[in-house]
């Protein structure tokens, strides 16, 4: 049975970008500097933080692309920011509940040409339509931290109108994006089903004390020659949501040994040490 879903037009609708924190600002810095309208929406009043990184950032990145910048304005209304939009990114933390809650609200007021998606890096888009009923037009469309790392992960939702993912990928890529297409459903899509393997590990000789976080670093650097180690890229995303994430993976892959979560969570989650977020992190 056909959906109801037709291409949108981009070149005058904003982007709804729902949560600015340190992936929702990044995002909305790679759209507006590629040429797109973004409209950020966060309930704090706190905003300056993320209108200070967009601007600050968005003109070298749009030198190095050729393009111009767009506006970006920023609400704590979301019916204002997406009421308008040809795609909403969800970007708020690693949490289901919160998530389910938040595709539902976007559902309710998004157009129905609009492209919902989900910046979730651990939990399947299909897990959040508790509360949407149209589901034809939602999928996980994750980030990873541009403009450092580009990458762009679009995977369907189960019901997903199959010329949405295509769409999002010429879409991702004209700003800047290296899009991937997830051809299954998956718990961490493609490239952080491997990533929270090494994580894993590595918390886990520290939590053992077999190491600290600079050691591992610079071996895995040096293995590797990679510019950052597991440990910077860690406090780096934040330590509270490093651990959100694992704690995903736990439960939906049933994993049994929960010693690095734990001491991640009691060494520094519990103490506010989160790495670049505040306090100290795995470098110190």
């Amino acid at each position: 049975m056909p959906t109801p879903w037709t291409t949108p037009d981009t070149s005058t609708r904003p982007i709804a970008i729902i949560g600015a924190g340190v992936m929702g600002r990044r995002i909305a810095m790679m759209w507006v500097a590629a040429g797109y309208n973004v409209m950020l929406c966060e309930k704090s009043t706190n905003y300056d933080g993320a209108l200070d990184y967009i601007k600050s950032n968005q003109d070298k990145q749009a030198e190095k692309m050729g393009t111009k910048p767009a506006s970006v304005q920023i609400t704590a209304n979301l019916p204002e920011a997406c009421s308008q939009a040809w795609m909403v990114i969800e970007a708020v933390p690693e949490k289901i509940e919160m998530k389910v809650d938040i595709l539902g609200a976007i559902d309710e007021v998004a157009p129905p040409d609009c492209v919902v998606t989900t910046n979730s890096s651990s939990l399947r888009s299909s897990q959040m339509l508790v509360k949407t009923k149209h589901n034809y037009r939602i999928c996980n469309g994750h980030y990873y931290m541009p403009p450092e790392q580009t990458y762009y992960e679009v995977m369907s939702c189960g019901e997903t109108d199959e010329a949405i993912p295509p769409f999002l990928m010429e879409k991702a890529q004209s700003a800047g994006f290296r899009p991937v297409h997830a051809r299954k459903e998956s718990t961490g899509l493609v490239f952080n089903r491997i990533w929270a393997a090494i994580k894993r590990e590595c918390l886990l000789v520290m939590a053992d004390g077999v190491s600290d976080g600079k050691t591992i670093d610079e071996m895995f650097k040096s293995w590797f020659q990679a510019g950052k180690g597991p440990c910077q890229m860690m406090d780096t995303v934040g330590l509270d949501t490093v651990y959100n994430i694992e704690v995903v993976y736990q439960q939906q892959l049933k994993l049994n040994d929960s010693r690095a979560m734990d001491w991640l969570k009691s060494n520094y989650v519990d103490k506010g040490n989160l790495g670049a977020k505040g306090g100290v992190g795995l470098l110190g």
